[in-house]
């Protein structure tokens, strides 16, 4: 059927937002197919995989290594409420055409957006120096060589690789390196586990009262739900409207609404439970062997594949330290993309990993600048682990805020037209915005205690 602009969205407006009777007809139904439904997985898929990048695992790690299989009940509790916000942030994207970035400089200050943007640059570009530091280290503990030269070669090429290579098949490159995820369900076969201990641990909480317990749940939270990952979900339901002939914002087009909410809700749901699975599998892990063994110092997500070499054998070191690379090659392209993405759409400039460089050169450049910087850091004093702190806190800072922002950005009729979030989903956003509030309170409550 061939795509007509609606003339005038709003006259079929009505009173119960959210569900999309606007659409005068209805596509056949088709029976599922598993083939069908992995490709439609794409925005969600990579954006949950991208959050278990090495900053993430060494977080996972040293949970498991101090605090054993109790600590796993975080996963359960975290799946819902980064799914909603997710989902959330997915439906602005393809309801408006634009990524949050861009929905904030045509609805809010000028002055609010440029603080989001500033603290988003900062903390993601810590990030990706973080995450190159720790691949390196990765890299450097399965085959030798210089850290400062794996930087350079991870950093160069996942920047070429965005800039260079044609949108769909790096999008396809992105959904396979997913799977380098699976490494961490793998290296569970090296690890005596006592499945009745991580399945308590996992659905009975087991609260500690001390500062190093509150501490770790404020780290995970934080690294399970931060603000790029909303930037990223968004901007990319935008693009692949943008890159699709047949589709247009859902507010001017009504048609197919309820098909696309199916497909974000499913992409984010399994994207989001993928993530926690491998969050999960990494937290297990470290629980049966380093913690069982005593060793509880861990730091890194170097360190951790390290230590499990002589627990768990060579081969398990092997797998993790392979996890760490794979999922870095995945991570680093959606910080500087999410980066980039806020930067270009809150000035208006052309932005897309589909346009070629010379038709977005500054969105590619404020991508590659945030990656140069990254690598940059690798090659000072900084302490990473103080840094990876810091980037820790200005994601806690900034996360509260934007979802706050989000939350009323998504119940805004003038911004979602007839299709602003109601019900469950709405409440559920909101209840992850308000655990995201209690984790950063007990962060600067633990600072400065």
């Amino acid at each position: 059927m061939a795509d007509h602009k609606n003339p005038n969205p709003r006259h079929h407006a009505h009173k119960h937002p959210g569900n999309d009777r606007p659409a005068a007809k209805r596509e056949p139904h088709r029976p599922f197919r598993l083939r069908d439904f992995a490709k439609s997985l794409g925005p969600g898929l990579i954006t949950g995989a991208s959050d278990d990048d090495p900053s993430g695992i060494g977080t996972y790690s040293q949970a498991g290594a101090q605090l054993g299989y109790g600590i796993g009940w975080t996963m359960l509790l975290t799946f819902p409420l980064m799914a909603a916000i997710q989902e959330i942030s997915a439906r602005v994207g393809r309801v408006t055409g634009h990524g949050i970035s861009g929905n904030v400089c045509r609805h809010y200050s000028a002055a609010l957006l440029n603080l989001v943007v500033a603290l988003l640059f900062i903390a993601n570009t810590i990030n990706i120096g973080a995450d190159l530091g720790a691949m390196a280290d990765a890299a450097k503990l399965l085959i030798g060589g210089h850290s400062i030269i794996y930087v350079l070669v991870f950093g160069v090429t996942s920047v070429m690789a965005q800039i260079f290579l044609d949108y769909k098949r790096y999008v396809a490159v992105l959904k396979w390196l997913t799977l380098s995820l699976f490494a961490y369900v793998a290296a569970l076969a090296f690890a005596h586990v006592s499945w009745g201990e991580a399945l308590a641990g996992v659905l009975i909480p087991r609260i500690t009262w001390s500062a190093d317990y509150f501490t770790t749940v404020v780290a995970i939270f934080g690294t399970t739900i931060s603000p790029y990952l909303f930037f990223w979900q968004a901007s990319q339901e935008a693009e692949d409207q943008r890159v699709d002939a047949r589709k247009q914002p859902l507010i001017e087009r009504h048609y197919g609404a309820r098909k696309e909410f199916h497909r974000i809700r499913a992409d984010t749901v399994v994207g989001m439970a993928f993530s926690n699975l491998i969050a999960l599998s990494i937290i297990v892990t470290a629980a049966a062997t380093l913690n069982a063994a005593g060793n509880t110092d861990i730091q890194t997500s170097a360190q951790a594949a390290e230590a499990l070499k002589p627990i768990a054998g060579a081969f398990a070191e092997v797998i993790f330290a392979l996890g760490i690379i794979g999922t870095g090659l995945l991570a680093i392209p959606v910080l500087a993309g999410a980066t980039a993405y806020a930067v270009g759409e809150g000035r208006r400039w052309p932005v897309g990993l589909a346009r070629k460089p010379k038709e977005a050169a500054a969105f590619y450049s404020v991508l590659a600048l945030s990656a140069a910087i990254g690598i940059a850091l690798n090659f000072t004093t900084i302490n990473p682990i103080s840094a990876l702190y810091w980037s820790a806190v200005v994601n806690g800072v900034l996360a509260v805020p934007v979802m706050v922002l989000l939350m009323f950005m998504a119940r805004r009729q003038d911004v979602m037209g007839p299709y602003v979030i109601d019900g469950p989903l709405h409440w559920l956003g909101w209840l992850s915005t308000a655990a995201m509030f209690l984790s950063v309170l007990a962060m600067g409550v633990g600072f400065f205690v």
